[in-house]
């Protein structure tokens, strides 16, 4: 903005002092000159304006998105999620669970009881493999088995 001001009072110190000279001199190249500078004043001032006004525009273009990316859940844009999202994130959670109560059992009976031990070690991988089948968008089937507990 500062260069574009500094650019046009240049340009207008240029065109006056041109006129000066032509209407002292009175000849006709001197106002041939003076024409040229008003020219050159009036593309200098188009392209100034034309810039200021695309930037300001930009800046508010800028402010626009960035205030809907802050407006939004975590600030991830504007994307609400759906039931099924919802449904799905319940059931993942649910199966994160089961793993970490299973982990305890294969800690609590280990050396202990192996049939206790290989039935945890069951169900955590029926439940990690349900996991990931959610969580890759498949419908197949879920892994049959029996979950303990």
């Amino acid at each position: 903005m500062r260069m574009g001001s500094a650019g046009m009072a240049v340009m207008l110190v240029v065109f006056l002092v041109a006129v000066v000279f032509a209407a002292n001199q009175n000849e006709v190249v001197g106002w041939l000159v003076a024409i040229i500078s008003l020219g050159w004043l009036l593309i200098f001032s188009f392209v100034v304006f034309s810039l200021r006004s695309a930037a300001r525009r930009a800046a508010d273009k800028i402010n626009e998105v960035q205030l809907q990316g802050k407006g939004s859940a975590g600030g991830q844009g504007s994307r609400v999620p759906d039931q099924a999202t919802l449904v799905r994130d319940k059931k993942l959670d649910h199966s994160f669970k089961i793993v970490q109560v299973q982990a305890g059992v294969v800690r609590e009976y280990l050396g202990k009881d192996e049939g206790m031990v290989e039935r945890a070690l069951e169900t955590i991988e029926i439940t990690s493999s349900n996991a990931r089948s959610m969580m890759k968008g498949n419908d197949d089937d879920p892994v049959e088995g029996t979950v303990i507990s």
